[in-house]
Protein backbone atom coordinates (compact mmCIF):
# COMPACT_ATOMS: atom_id res chain seq x y z
CA UNK A 1 0.00 0.00 0.00
CA UNK A 2 2.81 2.66 0.77
CA UNK A 3 4.11 1.40 -2.94
CA UNK A 4 1.15 2.31 -4.37
CA UNK A 5 0.62 5.87 -2.62
CA UNK A 6 4.45 7.04 -3.04
CA UNK A 7 3.85 5.57 -7.09
CA UNK A 8 0.55 7.80 -7.40
CA UNK A 9 2.20 10.89 -5.36
CA UNK A 10 5.16 10.54 -7.84
CA UNK A 11 2.98 10.76 -11.12
CA UNK A 12 0.65 13.02 -9.44
CA UNK A 13 3.93 15.26 -8.38
CA UNK A 14 5.11 15.04 -11.37
CA UNK A 15 2.35 15.87 -13.52
CA UNK A 16 2.11 19.05 -12.00
CA UNK A 17 5.46 19.77 -12.05
CA UNK A 18 5.27 19.64 -15.68
CA UNK A 19 2.56 21.25 -15.99
CA UNK A 20 3.41 24.67 -14.20
CA UNK A 21 7.00 24.31 -16.08
CA UNK A 22 5.62 23.96 -19.61
CA UNK A 23 2.32 25.85 -19.07
CA UNK A 24 3.38 28.80 -17.49
CA UNK A 25 7.55 29.32 -17.10
CA UNK A 26 8.12 28.16 -20.78
CA UNK A 27 5.90 30.41 -22.78
CA UNK A 28 7.37 33.59 -20.64
CA UNK A 29 10.74 32.51 -20.37
CA UNK A 30 10.71 32.38 -16.57
CA UNK A 31 12.91 30.70 -14.39
CA UNK A 32 13.18 28.77 -11.30
CA UNK A 33 16.20 27.97 -8.77
CA UNK A 34 17.32 24.25 -8.26
CA UNK A 35 17.89 21.77 -11.55
CA UNK A 36 15.11 22.38 -12.95
CA UNK A 37 16.18 26.16 -13.24
CA UNK A 38 19.46 25.09 -14.90
CA UNK A 39 17.11 22.99 -17.92
CA UNK A 40 15.24 26.10 -18.08
CA UNK A 41 18.34 28.15 -19.16
CA UNK A 42 19.58 26.04 -21.59
CA UNK A 43 16.18 25.01 -23.20
CA UNK A 44 15.81 28.95 -23.60
CA UNK A 45 19.67 29.34 -24.91
CA UNK A 46 19.55 25.94 -27.18
CA UNK A 47 16.57 24.91 -27.22
CA UNK A 48 17.52 21.30 -25.72
CA UNK A 49 14.62 19.85 -23.59
CA UNK A 50 14.37 20.94 -19.78
CA UNK A 51 13.77 17.41 -18.45
CA UNK A 52 16.69 15.61 -20.17
CA UNK A 53 18.95 18.84 -19.02
CA UNK A 54 17.56 18.11 -15.24
CA UNK A 55 18.17 14.40 -15.62
CA UNK A 56 21.94 15.07 -16.58
CA UNK A 57 22.52 17.61 -14.34
CA UNK A 58 21.26 15.59 -11.32
CA UNK A 59 23.51 12.39 -12.14
CA UNK A 60 26.54 13.74 -9.99
CA UNK A 61 24.01 14.94 -7.35
CA UNK A 62 22.99 10.92 -7.57
CA UNK A 63 26.59 9.75 -7.74
CA UNK A 64 27.41 11.76 -4.83
CA UNK A 65 24.64 10.14 -2.23
CA UNK A 66 25.17 6.97 -3.58
CA UNK A 67 28.77 7.40 -1.92
CA UNK A 68 27.39 9.54 1.17
CA UNK A 69 23.53 8.84 1.38
CA UNK A 70 21.65 5.78 -0.05
CA UNK A 71 18.47 6.86 1.69
CA UNK A 72 18.50 10.00 -0.21
CA UNK A 73 19.30 8.22 -4.20
CA UNK A 74 16.90 5.33 -3.17
CA UNK A 75 14.27 7.87 -1.92
CA UNK A 76 14.28 10.70 -4.75
CA UNK A 77 15.64 8.24 -8.22
CA UNK A 78 12.34 7.11 -9.01
CA UNK A 79 10.69 11.20 -8.87
CA UNK A 80 13.80 12.82 -11.04
CA UNK A 81 13.40 10.40 -13.34
CA UNK A 82 9.71 10.16 -13.90
CA UNK A 83 9.59 13.94 -13.31
CA UNK A 84 11.80 14.61 -15.98
CA UNK A 85 10.11 12.52 -18.13
CA UNK A 86 7.30 14.03 -17.70
CA UNK A 87 8.57 17.30 -18.29
CA UNK A 88 9.78 16.63 -21.81
CA UNK A 89 6.33 14.84 -22.42
CA UNK A 90 4.04 17.38 -21.89
CA UNK A 91 6.83 20.10 -24.00
CA UNK A 92 4.08 20.73 -26.20
CA UNK A 93 1.45 22.51 -23.83
CA UNK A 94 3.42 25.50 -23.72
CA UNK A 95 1.56 25.83 -27.05
CA UNK A 96 -1.21 26.81 -24.70
CA UNK A 97 0.82 28.59 -22.28
CA UNK A 98 1.30 30.93 -25.23
CA UNK A 99 -2.28 31.58 -26.53
CA UNK A 100 -3.27 33.34 -22.76
CA UNK A 101 0.34 34.82 -22.24
CA UNK A 102 0.47 36.98 -19.55
CA UNK A 103 4.21 37.02 -17.98
CA UNK A 104 3.35 38.16 -13.98
CA UNK A 105 0.36 36.01 -13.34
CA UNK A 106 2.25 32.85 -14.97
CA UNK A 107 5.16 34.03 -12.57
CA UNK A 108 2.68 33.07 -9.71
CA UNK A 109 1.10 30.42 -11.46
CA UNK A 110 3.87 28.35 -12.48
CA UNK A 111 5.57 28.83 -8.86
CA UNK A 112 2.44 27.64 -7.62
CA UNK A 113 1.68 24.85 -9.74
CA UNK A 114 5.21 23.64 -9.87
CA UNK A 115 5.63 23.84 -5.48
CA UNK A 116 2.31 21.92 -5.45
CA UNK A 117 3.91 19.11 -7.34
CA UNK A 118 6.96 19.38 -5.22
CA UNK A 119 5.13 19.69 -2.17
CA UNK A 120 3.14 17.16 -2.41
CA UNK A 121 6.14 14.59 -3.34
CA UNK A 122 7.67 15.40 -0.13
CA UNK A 123 4.82 14.49 1.84
CA UNK A 124 5.60 11.27 0.80
CA UNK A 125 9.61 11.56 0.97
CA UNK A 126 10.51 11.56 -2.42
CA UNK A 127 11.85 14.20 -4.51
CA UNK A 128 12.74 15.48 -7.69
CA UNK A 129 16.65 15.64 -6.41
CA UNK A 130 18.35 18.55 -7.81
CA UNK A 131 20.63 21.28 -6.00
CA UNK A 132 18.00 21.73 -3.03
CA UNK A 133 18.56 18.51 -1.50
CA UNK A 134 22.25 18.79 -2.38
CA UNK A 135 22.24 21.89 -0.71
CA UNK A 136 20.81 20.13 2.52
CA UNK A 137 23.70 17.36 2.41
CA UNK A 138 26.02 20.08 2.68
CA UNK A 139 24.26 22.19 5.28
CA UNK A 140 24.06 19.21 7.59
CA UNK A 141 27.57 18.10 6.73
CA UNK A 142 28.83 21.70 7.37
CA UNK A 143 25.99 22.57 10.05
CA UNK A 144 24.77 25.90 8.41
CA UNK A 145 20.89 26.81 8.04
CA UNK A 146 20.08 24.37 4.87
CA UNK A 147 17.14 27.52 3.43
CA UNK A 148 20.30 29.67 3.88
CA UNK A 149 21.94 27.71 1.19
CA UNK A 150 19.19 26.74 -0.77
CA UNK A 151 18.52 30.43 -1.25
CA UNK A 152 22.04 31.22 -2.28
CA UNK A 153 21.90 28.45 -4.72
CA UNK A 154 18.40 29.15 -6.33
CA UNK A 155 19.30 33.00 -6.85
CA UNK A 156 22.60 32.28 -8.05
CA UNK A 157 20.91 30.07 -10.89
CA UNK A 158 18.25 32.98 -11.19
CA UNK A 159 20.81 35.37 -11.23
CA UNK A 160 23.21 33.98 -13.84
CA UNK A 161 19.95 33.20 -16.56
CA UNK A 162 18.46 36.16 -16.12
CA UNK A 163 22.00 38.05 -17.33
CA UNK A 164 22.37 35.36 -20.26
CA UNK A 165 18.43 35.73 -21.41
CA UNK A 166 17.85 38.93 -23.35
CA UNK A 167 13.86 38.43 -22.59
CA UNK A 168 14.13 37.10 -19.04
CA UNK A 169 13.08 38.64 -15.70
CA UNK A 170 15.05 39.03 -12.82
CA UNK A 171 11.46 40.01 -11.03
CA UNK A 172 9.47 37.50 -12.14
CA UNK A 173 11.48 34.87 -11.96
CA UNK A 174 12.13 35.31 -8.33
CA UNK A 175 8.79 35.81 -7.84
CA UNK A 176 8.30 32.33 -9.23
CA UNK A 177 11.36 31.09 -7.16
CA UNK A 178 9.10 32.55 -4.43
CA UNK A 179 5.69 31.10 -4.60
CA UNK A 180 7.28 27.40 -5.30
CA UNK A 181 8.86 27.69 -2.02
CA UNK A 182 6.04 29.15 0.01
CA UNK A 183 3.31 26.51 -1.67
CA UNK A 184 6.01 23.55 -1.53
CA UNK A 185 6.14 24.71 2.48
CA UNK A 186 2.43 24.66 3.27
CA UNK A 187 1.96 21.11 1.35
CA UNK A 188 4.71 19.28 3.32
CA UNK A 189 4.00 21.28 6.36
CA UNK A 190 0.65 20.09 6.64
CA UNK A 191 1.81 16.57 7.65
CA UNK A 192 4.81 17.92 9.78
CA UNK A 193 7.01 17.00 7.04
CA UNK A 194 10.70 18.03 7.79
CA UNK A 195 12.62 18.35 3.78
CA UNK A 196 15.59 16.75 5.74
CA UNK A 197 13.83 13.72 6.05
CA UNK A 198 14.51 12.60 2.78
CA UNK A 199 18.00 12.39 3.93
CA UNK A 200 18.12 10.62 7.05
Amino acid sequence: MDFLYKATTIVIGSFLIAVGVNVFLVPSELLDGGTIGIGLISHYLTGVQVGLVVLVVNIPIFVFAWVYNRTFFYNSLHGVVFSSFMIDLLYPLHSIGELYHTPRLYAILGGVTVGTGIGIMLRFNTSVGGTDLLALMFARHVNINPGFVIFIIDFFIVFTGSLLLSNGSLLLSCITVLSVGIITSLISAKRGIDISIILN
